[in-house]
Protein backbone atom coordinates (compact mmCIF):
# COMPACT_ATOMS: atom_id res chain seq x y z
CA UNK A 1 0.00 0.00 0.00
CA UNK A 2 1.27 3.43 -0.91
CA UNK A 3 2.34 5.75 1.89
CA UNK A 4 0.65 9.18 2.10
CA UNK A 5 3.61 11.02 0.54
CA UNK A 6 3.82 8.48 -2.26
CA UNK A 7 0.11 8.86 -2.97
CA UNK A 8 0.45 12.65 -3.03
CA UNK A 9 3.41 12.39 -5.37
CA UNK A 10 1.53 10.03 -7.67
CA UNK A 11 -1.43 12.43 -7.67
CA UNK A 12 0.89 15.30 -8.61
CA UNK A 13 2.31 13.28 -11.51
CA UNK A 14 -1.16 12.48 -12.81
CA UNK A 15 -2.20 16.12 -12.52
CA UNK A 16 0.86 17.16 -14.49
CA UNK A 17 0.14 14.60 -17.19
CA UNK A 18 -3.51 15.68 -17.41
CA UNK A 19 -2.58 19.35 -17.63
CA UNK A 20 0.01 18.58 -20.32
CA UNK A 21 -2.55 16.61 -22.30
CA UNK A 22 -5.07 19.43 -22.02
CA UNK A 23 -2.50 21.91 -23.26
CA UNK A 24 -1.68 19.66 -26.20
CA UNK A 25 -5.36 19.57 -27.08
CA UNK A 26 -5.49 23.34 -27.26
CA UNK A 27 -2.87 23.36 -30.02
CA UNK A 28 -5.68 22.95 -32.52
CA UNK A 29 -7.71 25.87 -31.19
CA UNK A 30 -7.44 29.39 -32.65
CA UNK A 31 -5.96 32.19 -30.64
CA UNK A 32 -3.48 30.04 -28.73
CA UNK A 33 -0.37 31.34 -30.48
CA UNK A 34 0.17 34.23 -28.08
CA UNK A 35 -0.54 36.51 -31.00
CA UNK A 36 0.07 39.73 -29.08
CA UNK A 37 3.48 38.75 -27.73
CA UNK A 38 6.17 41.13 -28.92
CA UNK A 39 8.90 39.63 -31.06
CA UNK A 40 12.22 41.11 -32.22
CA UNK A 41 12.41 42.64 -35.67
CA UNK A 42 14.95 41.21 -38.14
CA UNK A 43 17.13 43.36 -40.40
CA UNK A 44 18.96 41.80 -43.33
CA UNK A 45 21.65 44.33 -44.24
CA UNK A 46 23.69 44.62 -47.42
CA UNK A 47 26.46 47.21 -47.80
CA UNK A 48 28.30 48.00 -51.02
CA UNK A 49 30.57 50.81 -52.19
CA UNK A 50 27.97 53.56 -52.32
CA UNK A 51 24.76 52.28 -50.69
CA UNK A 52 23.37 50.40 -47.71
CA UNK A 53 20.23 48.33 -48.22
CA UNK A 54 18.07 47.10 -45.34
CA UNK A 55 15.25 44.58 -45.47
CA UNK A 56 13.36 44.96 -42.18
CA UNK A 57 10.88 42.23 -41.21
CA UNK A 58 8.63 43.08 -38.28
CA UNK A 59 5.10 43.39 -36.95
CA UNK A 60 4.92 46.97 -38.18
CA UNK A 61 1.61 47.60 -36.39
CA UNK A 62 3.54 47.89 -33.12
CA UNK A 63 5.60 50.80 -34.47
CA UNK A 64 2.62 52.50 -36.09
CA UNK A 65 0.65 52.23 -32.85
CA UNK A 66 3.49 53.92 -30.95
CA UNK A 67 3.97 51.08 -28.45
CA UNK A 68 7.04 51.43 -26.24
CA UNK A 69 8.30 47.87 -26.57
CA UNK A 70 11.00 48.39 -23.96
CA UNK A 71 8.30 48.58 -21.29
CA UNK A 72 5.93 45.72 -22.20
CA UNK A 73 6.21 42.11 -23.42
CA UNK A 74 2.74 41.94 -24.93
CA UNK A 75 0.69 44.45 -26.91
CA UNK A 76 -2.26 43.86 -24.58
CA UNK A 77 -0.19 45.40 -21.77
CA UNK A 78 0.38 48.63 -23.70
CA UNK A 79 -1.84 51.72 -23.41
CA UNK A 80 -2.03 51.63 -27.22
CA UNK A 81 -3.47 48.09 -27.30
CA UNK A 82 -6.72 49.17 -28.97
CA UNK A 83 -4.81 51.13 -31.63
CA UNK A 84 -2.70 48.06 -32.35
CA UNK A 85 -5.80 45.87 -32.67
CA UNK A 86 -7.36 48.31 -35.13
CA UNK A 87 -4.20 48.34 -37.21
CA UNK A 88 -4.01 44.55 -37.11
CA UNK A 89 -7.53 44.48 -38.56
CA UNK A 90 -6.61 46.61 -41.58
CA UNK A 91 -6.51 44.91 -44.99
CA UNK A 92 -2.97 44.16 -46.17
CA UNK A 93 -3.04 46.84 -48.87
CA UNK A 94 -4.33 49.49 -46.47
CA UNK A 95 -1.54 48.67 -44.02
CA UNK A 96 1.07 48.90 -46.80
CA UNK A 97 -0.26 52.32 -47.77
CA UNK A 98 -0.08 53.48 -44.16
CA UNK A 99 3.55 52.32 -43.94
CA UNK A 100 4.35 54.29 -47.10
CA UNK A 101 2.61 57.38 -45.69
CA UNK A 102 4.26 57.12 -42.28
CA UNK A 103 7.68 55.86 -43.31
CA UNK A 104 9.29 58.89 -41.69
CA UNK A 105 7.92 57.73 -38.31
CA UNK A 106 9.37 54.25 -38.85
CA UNK A 107 12.77 55.41 -40.10
CA UNK A 108 13.06 57.79 -37.14
CA UNK A 109 13.75 54.74 -34.96
CA UNK A 110 16.66 53.67 -37.17
CA UNK A 111 19.98 55.46 -36.98
CA UNK A 112 22.77 55.07 -39.50
CA UNK A 113 26.26 56.25 -38.59
CA UNK A 114 28.16 57.06 -41.76
CA UNK A 115 25.23 57.13 -44.19
CA UNK A 116 22.67 59.53 -45.60
CA UNK A 117 18.91 59.59 -44.87
CA UNK A 118 16.86 56.45 -45.47
CA UNK A 119 14.48 56.22 -48.40
CA UNK A 120 11.70 53.67 -48.81
CA UNK A 121 12.10 51.07 -51.57
CA UNK A 122 9.10 48.76 -51.07
CA UNK A 123 6.56 47.42 -48.58
CA UNK A 124 5.43 43.79 -48.61
CA UNK A 125 2.71 42.82 -46.14
CA UNK A 126 2.72 39.05 -45.64
CA UNK A 127 -0.90 37.90 -45.61
CA UNK A 128 -2.18 36.33 -42.38
CA UNK A 129 -5.98 36.00 -42.42
CA UNK A 130 -6.21 34.89 -38.79
CA UNK A 131 -6.40 38.16 -36.84
CA UNK A 132 -5.36 36.35 -33.68
CA UNK A 133 -1.94 35.66 -35.19
CA UNK A 134 0.79 38.28 -35.73
CA UNK A 135 1.32 39.60 -39.25
CA UNK A 136 4.79 40.31 -40.61
CA UNK A 137 5.63 43.15 -42.95
CA UNK A 138 8.88 43.46 -44.89
CA UNK A 139 9.94 47.09 -45.27
CA UNK A 140 12.84 47.54 -47.71
CA UNK A 141 14.85 50.75 -47.56
CA UNK A 142 18.23 52.12 -48.52
CA UNK A 143 20.58 55.06 -47.98
CA UNK A 144 23.48 56.49 -49.89
CA UNK A 145 27.00 56.30 -48.50
CA UNK A 146 29.58 59.07 -48.86
CA UNK A 147 32.67 58.46 -51.00
CA UNK A 148 35.36 56.38 -49.37
CA UNK A 149 35.62 53.06 -47.59
CA UNK A 150 34.35 53.98 -44.12
CA UNK A 151 31.99 51.38 -42.62
CA UNK A 152 28.45 52.11 -41.47
CA UNK A 153 26.75 51.21 -38.17
CA UNK A 154 23.07 50.52 -37.63
CA UNK A 155 21.25 51.67 -34.50
CA UNK A 156 17.77 50.78 -33.25
CA UNK A 157 15.69 52.87 -30.86
CA UNK A 158 15.09 51.34 -27.43
CA UNK A 159 11.31 51.82 -27.65
CA UNK A 160 11.25 49.62 -30.77
CA UNK A 161 12.20 46.53 -28.76
CA UNK A 162 14.77 44.02 -29.99
CA UNK A 163 16.40 43.87 -33.42
CA UNK A 164 18.32 41.00 -34.96
CA UNK A 165 20.91 42.37 -37.41
CA UNK A 166 22.34 40.05 -40.06
CA UNK A 167 25.09 41.11 -42.45
CA UNK A 168 27.00 39.11 -45.02
CA UNK A 169 26.80 35.53 -46.19
CA UNK A 170 28.72 32.34 -45.61
CA UNK A 171 30.24 30.81 -42.46
CA UNK A 172 31.52 34.13 -41.09
CA UNK A 173 28.35 36.18 -41.55
CA UNK A 174 27.65 38.68 -38.78
CA UNK A 175 24.60 38.32 -36.53
CA UNK A 176 23.82 40.46 -33.49
CA UNK A 177 20.87 41.18 -31.22
CA UNK A 178 20.34 44.87 -30.46
CA UNK A 179 18.18 46.24 -27.67
CA UNK A 180 18.05 49.21 -25.36
CA UNK A 181 19.21 51.61 -28.08
CA UNK A 182 22.33 49.60 -28.96
CA UNK A 183 24.31 50.05 -32.18
CA UNK A 184 25.72 47.28 -34.38
CA UNK A 185 29.39 46.73 -35.03
CA UNK A 186 30.75 48.80 -37.95
CA UNK A 187 29.58 47.04 -41.12
CA UNK A 188 32.25 47.13 -43.88
CA UNK A 189 31.45 47.96 -47.50
CA UNK A 190 33.16 44.79 -48.65
CA UNK A 191 33.55 41.49 -46.86
CA UNK A 192 32.04 40.83 -43.43
CA UNK A 193 32.47 42.12 -39.91
CA UNK A 194 35.72 40.82 -38.48
CA UNK A 195 35.13 39.75 -34.90
CA UNK A 196 37.78 38.00 -32.88
CA UNK A 197 36.97 34.64 -31.36
CA UNK A 198 37.13 36.24 -27.92
CA UNK A 199 34.68 38.99 -28.89
CA UNK A 200 32.16 36.49 -30.26
CA UNK A 201 32.55 34.28 -27.18
CA UNK A 202 32.08 37.18 -24.77
CA UNK A 203 29.07 38.53 -26.67
CA UNK A 204 27.18 35.25 -26.39
CA UNK A 205 28.21 34.65 -22.77
CA UNK A 206 26.63 38.01 -21.96
CA UNK A 207 23.55 37.13 -24.04
CA UNK A 208 23.14 33.84 -22.14
CA UNK A 209 23.62 35.51 -18.76
CA UNK A 210 21.10 38.24 -19.58
CA UNK A 211 18.58 35.62 -20.65
CA UNK A 212 18.58 34.56 -16.99
CA UNK A 213 19.25 37.92 -15.31
CA UNK A 214 17.26 40.07 -15.78
CA UNK A 215 15.08 38.66 -18.58
CA UNK A 216 14.40 35.09 -17.44
CA UNK A 217 12.09 35.43 -14.47
CA UNK A 218 10.56 32.02 -15.15
CA UNK A 219 14.00 30.37 -15.19
CA UNK A 220 14.98 32.29 -12.05
CA UNK A 221 11.92 30.98 -10.19
CA UNK A 222 12.66 27.41 -11.29
CA UNK A 223 16.25 27.64 -10.02
CA UNK A 224 15.00 29.14 -6.74
CA UNK A 225 12.61 26.20 -6.47
CA UNK A 226 15.60 23.86 -6.74
CA UNK A 227 17.50 25.90 -4.16
CA UNK A 228 14.65 25.81 -1.62
CA UNK A 229 14.48 22.01 -1.76
CA UNK A 230 17.49 21.56 0.49
CA UNK A 231 20.45 23.48 1.90
CA UNK A 232 22.68 20.42 1.61
CA UNK A 233 25.07 20.76 -1.31
CA UNK A 234 24.62 17.19 -2.63
CA UNK A 235 20.86 17.49 -3.41
CA UNK A 236 21.38 20.95 -4.90
CA UNK A 237 24.31 19.75 -7.01
CA UNK A 238 22.36 16.71 -8.22
CA UNK A 239 19.36 18.82 -9.27
CA UNK A 240 21.36 21.59 -10.93
CA UNK A 241 23.50 19.03 -12.79
CA UNK A 242 20.40 17.19 -14.07
CA UNK A 243 18.80 20.49 -15.10
CA UNK A 244 21.98 21.69 -16.84
CA UNK A 245 22.54 18.45 -18.75
CA UNK A 246 18.92 18.38 -19.90
CA UNK A 247 18.64 21.95 -21.14
CA UNK A 248 22.05 21.63 -22.82
CA UNK A 249 20.73 18.65 -24.81
CA UNK A 250 17.58 20.34 -26.09
CA UNK A 251 19.32 23.68 -26.56
CA UNK A 252 21.78 22.00 -28.92
CA UNK A 253 19.20 19.84 -30.70
CA UNK A 254 16.78 22.73 -31.21
CA UNK A 255 19.48 25.12 -32.38
CA UNK A 256 20.67 22.48 -34.86
CA UNK A 257 17.03 22.18 -36.05
CA UNK A 258 16.96 18.49 -35.13
CA UNK A 259 14.04 19.40 -32.88
CA UNK A 260 11.79 22.16 -34.18
CA UNK A 261 8.91 23.89 -32.44
CA UNK A 262 6.72 26.01 -34.74
CA UNK A 263 6.59 29.61 -33.47
CA UNK A 264 2.81 29.44 -33.26
CA UNK A 265 3.16 26.56 -30.77
CA UNK A 266 5.88 28.00 -28.54
CA UNK A 267 3.10 28.98 -26.12
CA UNK A 268 2.87 25.28 -25.22
CA UNK A 269 6.55 25.12 -24.28
CA UNK A 270 6.19 28.30 -22.22
CA UNK A 271 3.08 26.94 -20.50
CA UNK A 272 4.82 23.66 -19.61
CA UNK A 273 7.79 25.63 -18.28
CA UNK A 274 5.36 27.45 -16.00
CA UNK A 275 3.92 24.11 -14.86
CA UNK A 276 7.45 22.88 -14.12
CA UNK A 277 7.98 25.88 -11.84
CA UNK A 278 4.82 25.10 -9.91
CA UNK A 279 5.62 21.40 -9.70
CA UNK A 280 9.06 21.71 -8.10
CA UNK A 281 7.71 24.30 -5.65
CA UNK A 282 4.78 22.10 -4.61
CA UNK A 283 7.08 19.10 -4.17
CA UNK A 284 9.30 21.21 -1.92
CA UNK A 285 6.33 21.47 0.43
CA UNK A 286 4.98 17.92 0.18
CA UNK A 287 8.09 15.81 -0.17
CA UNK A 288 11.31 17.46 1.08
CA UNK A 289 13.49 14.40 0.44
CA UNK A 290 15.73 13.78 -2.55
CA UNK A 291 15.01 10.64 -4.56
CA UNK A 292 15.48 9.34 -8.07
CA UNK A 293 12.06 10.68 -9.01
CA UNK A 294 13.00 14.27 -8.16
CA UNK A 295 16.14 14.03 -10.30
CA UNK A 296 14.18 12.50 -13.19
CA UNK A 297 11.50 15.20 -12.99
CA UNK A 298 14.09 18.00 -12.89
CA UNK A 299 15.85 16.45 -15.90
CA UNK A 300 12.56 16.30 -17.81
CA UNK A 301 11.76 19.91 -17.00
CA UNK A 302 15.28 20.87 -18.03
CA UNK A 303 14.50 19.55 -21.51
CA UNK A 304 11.61 22.01 -21.69
CA UNK A 305 13.69 24.94 -20.49
CA UNK A 306 16.29 24.14 -23.15
CA UNK A 307 13.64 24.67 -25.83
CA UNK A 308 12.91 28.06 -24.29
CA UNK A 309 16.62 28.97 -24.39
CA UNK A 310 16.83 27.80 -28.01
CA UNK A 311 14.16 30.28 -29.12
CA UNK A 312 16.57 33.12 -28.26
CA UNK A 313 19.40 31.65 -30.32
CA UNK A 314 16.92 30.89 -33.10
CA UNK A 315 16.11 34.59 -33.35
CA UNK A 316 19.78 35.37 -33.83
CA UNK A 317 20.19 32.99 -36.77
CA UNK A 318 23.76 31.99 -35.91
CA UNK A 319 26.24 31.81 -38.74
CA UNK A 320 27.81 28.43 -39.44
CA UNK A 321 31.34 29.57 -38.66
CA UNK A 322 30.30 30.82 -35.20
CA UNK A 323 27.77 28.15 -34.40
CA UNK A 324 29.58 25.84 -31.95
CA UNK A 325 31.44 28.69 -30.27
CA UNK A 326 28.26 30.76 -29.87
CA UNK A 327 26.28 27.78 -28.57
CA UNK A 328 28.90 26.94 -25.94
CA UNK A 329 29.28 30.59 -24.92
CA UNK A 330 25.53 31.10 -24.61
CA UNK A 331 25.22 27.98 -22.46
CA UNK A 332 28.05 29.15 -20.22
CA UNK A 333 26.29 32.48 -19.82
CA UNK A 334 23.10 30.66 -18.81
CA UNK A 335 24.99 28.62 -16.21
CA UNK A 336 26.66 31.73 -14.80
CA UNK A 337 23.23 33.32 -14.51
CA UNK A 338 21.89 30.31 -12.63
CA UNK A 339 24.88 30.27 -10.29
CA UNK A 340 24.37 33.98 -9.63
CA UNK A 341 20.74 33.30 -8.65
CA UNK A 342 21.81 30.50 -6.28
CA UNK A 343 24.59 32.64 -4.80
CA UNK A 344 22.20 35.53 -4.16
CA UNK A 345 19.64 33.21 -2.55
CA UNK A 346 22.35 31.69 -0.36
CA UNK A 347 23.53 35.10 0.87
CA UNK A 348 20.00 36.46 1.44
CA UNK A 349 18.38 33.41 3.03
CA UNK A 350 20.74 30.53 3.81
CA UNK A 351 23.48 32.48 5.58
CA UNK A 352 21.25 34.37 8.05
CA UNK A 353 18.58 31.68 8.57
CA UNK A 354 19.89 28.39 7.22
CA UNK A 355 20.89 26.95 10.59
CA UNK A 356 17.73 28.16 12.29
CA UNK A 357 14.89 25.79 13.19
CA UNK A 358 12.44 28.21 11.57
CA UNK A 359 14.16 28.21 8.16
CA UNK A 360 11.74 25.77 6.58
CA UNK A 361 8.72 27.46 8.17
CA UNK A 362 9.61 31.07 7.29
CA UNK A 363 11.62 30.63 4.07
CA UNK A 364 11.04 27.30 2.32
CA UNK A 365 7.26 26.96 2.76
CA UNK A 366 6.26 30.60 2.04
CA UNK A 367 8.78 30.87 -0.81
CA UNK A 368 7.61 27.64 -2.41
CA UNK A 369 3.95 28.65 -2.06
CA UNK A 370 4.66 31.97 -3.79
CA UNK A 371 6.63 30.28 -6.58
CA UNK A 372 3.91 27.67 -7.08
CA UNK A 373 1.20 30.34 -7.28
CA UNK A 374 3.14 32.33 -9.88
CA UNK A 375 3.88 29.18 -11.91
CA UNK A 376 0.23 28.10 -11.95
CA UNK A 377 -0.92 31.59 -12.91
CA UNK A 378 1.59 31.73 -15.75
CA UNK A 379 0.46 28.30 -16.97
CA UNK A 380 -3.14 29.54 -17.11
CA UNK A 381 -2.19 32.87 -18.66
CA UNK A 382 0.07 31.34 -21.32
CA UNK A 383 -2.54 28.73 -22.25
CA UNK A 384 -5.81 30.60 -22.26
CA UNK A 385 -5.18 34.36 -22.34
Amino acid sequence: MLRPFARLQLLMVWCFLLMSSALLGFLSLPGQARAHELRPAVAEVSVNEDRIEISLRLAVETLLAGIDQSQVADTDEAPEAEVYDRLRGLPDRALAQMVETRFADISAGISLEGAGPLSLASVDVIAEPDLELPRDTVVSMSAELPPGTAPVSLGWAARNGGLVVRHGEGPNAYAAFLQGGEVSAPLPRSGVVEESTGAVFLRFVVEGFEHIIPKGLDHILFVLGLFLFSLAWRPLLAQVTAFTLAHTVTLGLATLSIITIPPAQMWLVEALIAISIAYVAIENILRPKLGWWRILVVFGFGLLHGLGFASVLGDLGLAQGQFILSLIAFNIGVELGQLAVIAAAFVLFALPLGRSAIYRRVVVIPGSVAIAFVGLWWAFERSFM
